[in-house]
């Protein structure tokens, strides 16, 4: 069980802004997301733990891989806001991660693979287009023109 922190423990929204680099709107929208829980005063203003330093590190982290605020609110939540997270919890977070990120990663190398070719070729325009049409898999649904970036496709 976590002890009450004194407010030498404590920051300002001011102060994790400074040391964490986030901007104060940042952290206030992140909070609004539900990823940051800070305390209040009697006066209603924000403290954070200095744990949560950390979670705001991996919360960059995690943006900074494509990894969406949702996930990443999912991630976290199971760890408590008032203190940094274990090696066994960011162990788990992490590797809920690792998976959406190699395909991500193998995405990326079928796209540097199949770019060099298609450069000038006007393949674009094609059905059969590696990268934007793959096996064609959009004239199995449609026939004529149709939207490339309708998010169901399975498009590099």
């Amino acid at each position: 069980m976590s002890e009450k922190l004194t407010s030498v423990q404590q920051l300002s929204v001011g102060e994790v802004s400074r040391r964490s680099g986030v901007p104060v709107s940042t952290l206030h929208f992140y909070e609004s997301k539900g990823l940051l829980k800070p305390t209040r005063t009697n006066g209603n203003q924000r403290l954070y733990s200095r744990g949560m330093l950390r979670r705001i590190a991996i919360i960059k982290v995690a943006q900074r891989i494509g990894v969406p605020l949702v996930e990443i609110g999912a991630a976290l939540a199971a760890i408590p806001h008032d203190r940094k997270p274990t090696a066994a919890e960011w162990a788990q977070v992490s590797a809920s991660w690792n998976e959406a990120l190699q395909q991500r990663i193998d995405a990326l190398l079928r796209l540097k693979t199949n770019l060099e070719s298609c450069i000038g070729c006007g393949c674009l325009s094609l059905g059969e287009c590696p990268l934007r049409n793959p096996e064609d898999h959009l004239g199995e649904r449609h026939s004529g023109a149709v939207l490339l970036e309708d998010g169901n496709s399975k498009s590099v």
